[in-house]
This record gives structure tokens, C-alpha cells and sequence, in this order.
């Protein structure tokens, strides 16, 4: 079906008479300096391109008309030129940006249905460069996001795992996209990240707030967009970029190849990665057994633009090893151990860790291999006035952990899940100045268990689909955008019987006539469905001055853990339960922001209140008489609970960028959250222990000083020196309830980096450096999102610390050399 639905969206193309089209082209500078990496776009026309490293750019295959252009870049007043497309002759167009700190101007596109400048938002959006992401050199993406965006932050279970959450809401509440596509990989559990190459992201966008009007079920608490990099190129020249990165403290190197090549209207992309790690270490822990890595990524797009429009076919290719930490010690010397038996196994009397393996790239037999595989098109087509766009993606995620050392190829959890989605949406033409929207969304999923033997989750099938209308208007200094949406969604599985295999005495899926079958899943058929939608306004004071405000409406049905639980997942150590019961989550989030444009500061301050009925959370599982309940042996017991619930809290930012001084950056920015659990009953039996949430990050204080150089020194173009300063409050408002959740200590970290650009006598870029020390001082701390923290077996230890620190102190390196 996809194929033919893709033949039909060629057939349909191909048949589309040619306008006149035309070419604009030209060269970006600053302070006479070629600017690369500026994004060039026509305002609501959907061209765009980034200038190369030589400053130069080309639109193609435009329509004669009159345009806007909008030339934008981090760190840069962006501009805006109305011109004129009147024949085939080249418009060459040269543009001096003038040097600015300020971030607030950014120009994006995600959680908004066409090109929508920051300033205009009524909805908290966020963008980080890769020239950012590559200064925040860390061991996976979502912890460079995590540090350069205020409000977001992470669970983790490793340096290579990290779950994204916006004011304190994660799992499948943060809609995470691949160019506009969702991410569809089991992202409700915690034991793996995402299914994607860092290296190979250009920008990532983050919606702070309800983003279901767009794109329906699981955005409650935001989006984060992660658009591939598209290695510059001239025509019928092959172009690219290859990365080499090196962190001491785990060891981890990782290098990345990307190529592109540009054929007329042509565009070629790939790019192949490879990044592996031993277990990384601290001071408290030493080096943490069962945290290393081996990760390989390819992915490749080709791109055609004409004068109807455009299309693109993109592939990506995932496969991770990633071991599974379950943190066992010996209890004297707290060196780690090791699980070697299945049946007799006794956590406390396991033989500790040789100390060669705990630094070796040899991937332990106790692990779990994560293939994600996307093949997505994505069509725009010129039509009545408006564009039409047309998004297809097919995903496979395969998940195995293995966790029976007496039979290492045996997998414990072997799940497959598949997923085709589905968006068509039409941007309709100016009516009276209404900017409008109207589209359907939706996908069909299915999961299904191959050759395990745990089994926590069962066979399912899920459809979705959703349509909404959005629109947006300008009077004056007075911005405003907003919609509505309607979401269904069905869940259904049949009944899922488990047995013991005669052979090796483990569990395994059996039908319901083998003699003793246990019906771990009855089936299960219901159907979910939601309404969604936003308002906003935002009032342009003065040019420096700004006021924004909206209210929105998210919707999320329940996901498969939540309502279908009912066993061990190996890879998290923790049986979970759900509640087939479960009601959509809904919530109403009120924002309110200013926004001032300074001569040498910027400011924001952004305050929140989400209010949620029917909230979904886990919680330890205990006894009448308060002890844990112990279902599978050296594993907790989780079980989901729903209330209502409360969520509040401000970021603000202050970025000084004196005009005179223009080597000197000094950033600040403060992120909060409280979240209060509204269940009147719990609280009334328990008190304060029930009175947060869980997974609720502390207070934030991060302060930055930049320091570039504003001429070149020999071969090093602009180097920077960087020194950053983050605070972390002491969270002691936490889910105490059953020890789900237990104090944790304040810390601060200091980091440090220096970098450059090395040129050639010729001004042609040779590379990019980036040096950067974490952790600068070694401190030791747990974050209170580390799930880590939790992995401990014993009440009391000899050096009074008990759980899995973070990691300590770690020196990097990062070289990308383009050609």
C-alpha cells in the first residue's frame, strides 16, 4: 500500500504543468567574513537552503513572483528583503548580517503549520544549532539538548540513555520527531534512548507545552523536532564532512562520515556512524560494570525540488548493544558483581567483576540490542494557491535484552514493533489574512513477542487518527495562532497465554490448550478519543519589547505499559503492572512570557501552570504490612497509579552581549518546576509523602561565559573559550511514598572549553576543533532523574553512599573536517 501511494504522488507530480521558475543566489557575510551555516528561506513559500563555508548560497526552481527572503543565524540580527522574481535570469543577492547574542528571532517550523518566527510564537519554542550542540560535546543528543535549553531535562540510566522530559512530563508525553516524523521505538520505557544519530542533526526544536492541536496523542508536554544535517555541496560536486569525537572518561569514540552531492535540482544525502565505550567511572563507584556501548547509524535522503514543489525519500538504519547495568556489589568492598547462574542465583553472593572487563569495549552477554529501521516520504505540492503536503513513514523497532547467563543467546524480552504513519495536511491560501491549516494524522502499530521468555507487555494492535484546523493572523503589533483537534484511538490485543518451556525451564508464549498455560494478558478492545487545542496572542509592546500568552488543551491515551503491564522487563529490573481501567490524560496549560531585545541584553521570562486530570505515574508496590512486594526475585515491583495533578514553574533567561564589547558573552537562564499530586484520598492516608510528583527536576541556575575573538590568528579563526557554571538545588520534594523516590543532595558542576576554526592561507575552513572538560572538578553527586540512583541492595554500606553515582570527570575532543 505505501508503494502505490508513493507511485500515485510521483504520477500526480510529474503531470503538473512548469511555471516560469527562476534563481536566486548570492553570498552571506559578517564583518566582510563569509557567514556559513545561514539559513536562507522564502517566508511561507517552503524554499530554503543553508549558505556553505565559503558564504555562498542558491535558491532554485521558484516560481516568478514576489517573494520575502529571510536570512537568519545564530548569534546574527536576522533580515528580511522583499524581492521581485520577474524572469529565468539569476537574482544575485549579497547580505551583510550585523552580530547580535541574542537567540530569540530564531526562525522554526515545528509546532506550527508554516515558517514561524520565535517572537511571533505565542508557544514556548526553543532552537539549538549543531554550532551549539557541537560546543555542548556530550555522550549522547538529548544531553546536549538538556543543557542548552532551559526547562528540559532527562531520566537516565547510563551516559548513553536518556529520556527527554519538559517541565517535569516525560516518557511518551515528549513527542520526539525525525524531520517532522514521529519517533515511534517503545519510547515509554526507560532502558534505551533514542534511535538516533546525533551527528547527523543540523538543529533541534523544542515546543515547551501542550503540541497535540498538531500532532495529536503522546505531545501533552511538547515536542522536540530533530532535523538531519545536509552536508553543503555545489552542483555535480561531491561535498561532506567526517567527525572524529573522544571522551576519556568512558572511553568513547565515535566518528561519523557524511557526504552529499547536488545534481541540478538533485539533492544526495548520506552519512554512516560508529561510536563504542566501556563503562564509565567516578570517584565514589569507580567504573560502572554494564554501562558500555557499541552504536552504529546510516542514514541517507535524496531531495528534488521543482516548480510544483518538492519530495524526498529518507532512510535510516539503527542497531545498538547496549549492556544492562543491574548494579549488584559485593557488600564490603562495593566493587561490582556479576550475575552467572539463572536458578540458584543469589544477588548478594555474586563473584565480583574481573578488573580488565570493566574497561573493556567487549560488549558483556548480558545486554540488550535495540534495531530501529525508518523509511519515510515526504511530499509538497504546490496546489490552488496553497501547498499540500503529504508525510508517509513505515518504522520497525526490534528489542532484545538478554538477561540468562546460562544461555546468553537466549533473549529474556524479544519484542518487535512495527508502525506506519500517516499526515496530510493543506495550507490553504491568505483569506482575509488568516494563515490557515486543515489536515489528518494518525498511525497503525502493531507489537508483537518472538522467541523470549518474559513477556511484560502483550501483543497489540493500535490505530490512530486525528484532524485538526489551525490558523494565524497579524493585526498590526498584535500576533495571534490557535485551532482545534480530534483525536481516536483504538487498542485491542486477544489473549496472550504464557507457559514453561519443558527444555530450559523458562517462560514462553503458548496457546491456551497447552497443558499449563497461564493467561498473563485477557484480551482487551477500547477505543480512546480526545479533544485538543490552543489559543495564543503575541503583542508586539514596541520593537524591543514584547508580551505573550496561551492556553492550551493536550491529550494523551494511555500507552501499553500503562494499561497492559503484567510482568518482568529485564532490561529496567522491575516488574510492572498496569490498569486496563486507565482514562486519557487531559490537561490545560496557561502560558505567559515577555520578551525584551536589549542594546547589550536579552530577556525572557516564561511562567507556566498545567493543570491534569487523569495522570498516569508509577509507584514502588507494597504489602499490608509496608513491605515491598517481591514478585520476581532481585527485581522492584512498580505499579501505575491515575490522579489529578498540578504542574508550575518559570524559566528565564538574562544574556548580556555588550555592543562595545563584542568578544563577551555572559548567559544566564533559571529553570523551576514544582508538581503537586492532586490525589485527595492518598493524601489524606499518607500526607506529605504523597504530596509531589515523581520524576520532578530540581531548581536550575546555569550561568555561561563566552569569549570569542572577533579577528583570526594565524590558522585559528574566532576561537572561543568557554566556562559554564550549573547549580542544582537539593530536590527534597519527591514521591516518598514506598521509597518510590528518596532525597537527593544539591550539587554544582563546572565545565570548561576552548575551540576554533583552522583556515588555510586561502580563508578555506581546514576544520573545526572543539576541547571541553565536564565535570571539571570531579564532583561527585547523583541526579535525582539518575535511575541509577536506585540500583542498591543493601540498607547501609561502608563508605556510607549507597546507589550508582554520575559520571565524574570527563575530557573531550570533537574534530569535524569538511571538504
Amino acid at each position: 500500500m505505501k508503494s502505490f501511494l508513493l507511485l500515485l504522488i510521483f504520477v500526480f507530480t510529474s503531470q503538473i504543468p512548469r511555471a516560469q521558475t527562476c534563481v536566486i543566489k548570492g553570498k552571506v557575510l559578517a564583518n566582510n567574513v563569509p557567514l556559513s551555516h545561514v539559513s536562507i528561506s522564502l517566508v511561507n513559500a517552503r524554499h530554503g537552503t543553508l549558505s556553505n563555508q565559503q558564504g555562498f548560497y542558491e535558491l532554485k526552481n521558484i516560481p516568478a513572483g514576489s517573494y520575502n527572503i529571510l536570512f537568519s543565524a545564530i548569534g546574527y540580527e536576522p533580515k528580511q528583503l522583499k524581492i521581485a522574481l520577474k524572469s529565468d535570469a539569476p537574482l544575485i543577492l549579497d547580505v551583510t548580517l550585523n552580530e547580535s547574542s541574542s537567540t530569540l528571532n530564531e526562525v522554526v517550523i515545528t509546532g506550527a503549520s508554516r515558517a514561524t518566527v520565535v517572537r511571533k510564537s505565542p508557544i514556548p519554542v526553543a532552537v539549538m544549532t549543531k554550532k551549539m550542540m557541537d560546543q555542548n560535546v556530550n555522550n549522547n543528543l538529548i544531553d546536549a539538548i538538556v543543557k542548552g535549553v532551559p526547562g528540559v531535562s532527562a531520566v537516565t540510566t547510563g551516559p548513553n540513555i536518556s529520556k527527554p522530559f519538559i517541565r517535569g512530563l516525560g516518557y511518551n508525553r515528549v513527542l520526539t520527531l525525525y524531520d517532522g516524523l514521529r519517533q515511534e521505538g517503545q519510547q515509554w520505557g526507560d532502558e534505551h534512548g533514542i534511535e538516533i544519530d546525533q551527528y547527523g542533526i543540523a538543529r533541534a526544536e523544542v515546543v515547551k507545552g501542550p503540541a497535540s492541536l498538531t500532532y495529536g496523542s503522546d505531545a501533552l508536554a511538547g515536542v522536540i523536532n530533530m532535523i538531519p544535517a545536509m552536508p553543503s555541496s555545489g552542483d555535480n560536486k561531491l561535498g561532506g564532512d567526517i567527525t572524529t569525537d573522544y571522551h576519556s572518561n568512558n572511553g568513547m569514540i565515535g566518528t561519523s562520515l557524511g557526504l552529499g552531492y547536488r545534481n541540478n535540482s538533485w539533492q544526495y544525502i548520506l552519512r554512516a556512524t560508529a561510536r563504542q565505550a566501556y563503562s564509565y567511572s567516578n570517584h565514589i563507584d569507580g567504573t560502572v560494570f554494564g554501562t558500555a556501548f557499541k552504536e552504529y547509524n546510516l542514514s541517507g535522503m535524496a531531495r528534488v525540488d521543482k516548480s510544483w514543489g518538492y519530495t524526498k525519500m529518507g532512510l535510516t538504519l539503527y542497531d545498538n548493544h547496549q549492556e544492562i547495568p543491574d548494579g549488584s556489589r559485593d557488600s564490603l568492598s562495593r566493587r561490582f558483581t556479576r550475575q552467572v547462574l539463572d536458578n540458584g542465583d543469589d544477588i548478594k553472593n555474586r563473584p565480583v567483576v574481573p578488573a580488565d572487563e570493566l574497561k573493556s569495549y567487549t560488549i558483556n552477554p548480558l545486554h540488550q540490542r535495540i534495531q530501529h529501521y525508518r523509511l519515510y516520504n515526504n511530499t509538497e505540492v504546490k496546489l490552488g494557491g496553497g501547498t499540500l503536503d503529504i508525510l508517509l513513514g513505515a518504522q520497525q523497532s526490534i528489542r532484545r535484552e538478554y538477561n540468562h547467563p546460562t544461555l546468553p543467546d537466549q533473549a529474556g524480552l524479544y519484542v518487535v514493533l512495527n508502525t506506519l504513519s500517516y499526515a496530510v495536511k493543506y495550507n490553504m491560501p491568505d483569506l482575509a489574512g488568516f494563515e490557515t491549516t486543515i489536515g489528518v494524522g494518525g498511525m497503525y502499530q502493531d507489537n508483537r513477542s518472538k522467541n523470549g521468555t518474559d513477556f511484560p507487555i502483550p501483543d497489540y494492535n493500535l490505530f490512530d487518527i486525528g484532524g485538526y484546523f489551525f490558523t494565524k493572523k497579524s493585526w498590526g503589533k498584535l500576533d495571534f495562532s490557535g485551532g482545534l483537534r480530534l483525536d481516536n484511538r483504538t487498542i485491542n490485543w486477544d489473549n496472550f497465554y504464557v507457559g514453561t518451556n519443558a527444555i530450559t525451564g523458562f517462560g514462553t508464549h503458548v496457546t491456551n490448550n497447552m497443558a499449563g498455560a497461564n493467561l498473563q494478558f485477557p484480551a482487551f478492545n477500547h477505543h480512546y478519543q480526545g479533544i485538543s487545542g490552543s489559543a495564543g496572542l503575541t503583542y508586539n509592546i514596541t520593537d524591543k519589547l514584547l508580551i505573550k500568552g496561551n492556553v492550551a488543551r493536550g491529550y494523551r491515551a494511555p500507552n501499553i505499559t500503562e494499561i497492559g503491564s503484567n510482568g518482568l522487563d529485564p532490561g529496567a529490573h522491575i516488574v510492572y503492572l498496569g490498569n486496563r481501567n486507565f482514562k486519557p490524560e487531559f490537561n490545560t496549560q496557561a502560558d505567559i512570557g515577555v520578551m525584551a531585545y536589549l542594546r547589550d541584553a536579552d530577556l525572557s521570562l516564561e511562567v507556566f501552570n498545567n493543570q491534569i486530570q487523569n495522570y498516569i505515574y508509577q509507584t514502588r508496590l507494597t504489602d499490608a504490612n509496608g513491605n515491598p512486594v517481591v514478585i520476581v526475585p532481585g527485581n522492584l515491583t512498580y505499579q501505575y497509579q491515575q490522579s489529578k495533578a498540578r504542574l508550575y514553574g518559570a524559566e528565564v533567561t538574562l544574556n548580556f552581549h555588550p555592543a562595545q564589547v563584542k568578544w563577551l558573552a555572559f548567559n544566564n537562564s533559571l529553570a523551576y518546576v514544582e508538581g503537586l499530586n492532586k490525589n485527595e484520598t492518598l493524601l489524606a492516608q499518607h500526607g506529605n509523602a504523597a504530596k509531589y510528583l515523581p520524576f520532578i527536576p530540581p531548581l536550575h541556575v546555569h550561568s555561561g561565559i563566552n569569549i570569542t575573538a572577533q579577528r583570526t590568528y594565524h590558522a585559528f579563526s574566532k576561537p572561543y573559550f568557554k566556562l559554564d557554571a550549573d547549580l542544582y538545588a537539593a530536590q527534597n520534594h519527591f514521591y516518598a511514598l514506598d521509597n518510590t523516590e528518596t532525597y537527593t543532595a544539591g550539587y554544582h558542576l563546572i565545565s570548561a572549553g576552548i575551540g576554533s576554526t583552522l583556515k588555510n592561507k586561502k580563508d578555506r575552513v581546514i576544520c573545526d576543533l572543539f576541547i571541553q572538560v565536564d565535570n571539571l572538578f570531579d564532583t561527585a553527586y547523583q541526579s535525582n532523574l539518575n535511575r541509577l540512583k536506585y540500583f542498591e541492595y543493601y540498607s547501609a554500606s561502608p563508605n556510607g553512599r549507597l546507589g550508582i553515582y554520575n559520571m565524574g570527570r570527563n575530557l573531550s575532543f570533537k574534530i569535524i573536517v569538511p571538504f
